[in-house]
């Protein structure tokens, strides 16, 4: 009897590189590696908020070209100088391969710290809402005259 392939079994196998030629090298690509993990992050996180399913590669290239250089050299495992002279097809070619080998990384680490902040600023911005409200007083209505701030114009 063969065993049967689950979703679980596929997950023990190490993952199977996706093998590029670009500008005449062979390259593996393959998941990013634990210790490459915080230089890639550093280097995605001007742009992280920008990347989709479907990135928009060449306004990734104009706004942050220069951090997408320093990611593409980190997940490809060559030199930034490297990528920053491959042929713009080339370059998206590498970036797409990149991105795709690292879809997990991105769907678990980037998304949810995109969410993360997106979160954190709302929660700061209520607080701020919050504490430029007056407070509510024990079913006690503030007089009108007691919530008028003094000012320089003579009422009377």
């Amino acid at each position: 009897m063969e065993p049967v392939m689950t979703e679980t079994l596929y997950s023990a196998l190490p993952p199977v590189p996706e093998t590029l030629t670009i500008a005449g090298e062979v390259l593996d690509i393959s998941p990013l590696k634990v210790g490459e993990l915080p230089r890639f992050a550093r280097a995605v996180q001007p742009f992280a908020d920008k990347l989709s399913a479907q990135p928009q590669w060449m306004s990734l290239l104009a706004d942050d070209g220069d951090a997408l250089i320093a990611a593409l050299a980190i997940a490809s495992r060559r030199p930034p100088q490297w990528v920053a002279e491959l042929a713009l097809d080339e370059a998206i070619t590498l970036a797409q391969a990149v991105f795709e080998a690292n879809a997990d990384f991105f769907i678990r680490r980037v998304m949810p710290l995109i969410m993360g902040l997106s979160e954190q600023i709302s929660t700061s911005v209520n607080a701020r809402i919050t504490a430029t409200l007056p407070a509510k007083r024990s079913g006690v209505m503030p007089s009108p005259d007691s919530c008028m701030v003094d000012t320089a114009i003579p009422t009377s």
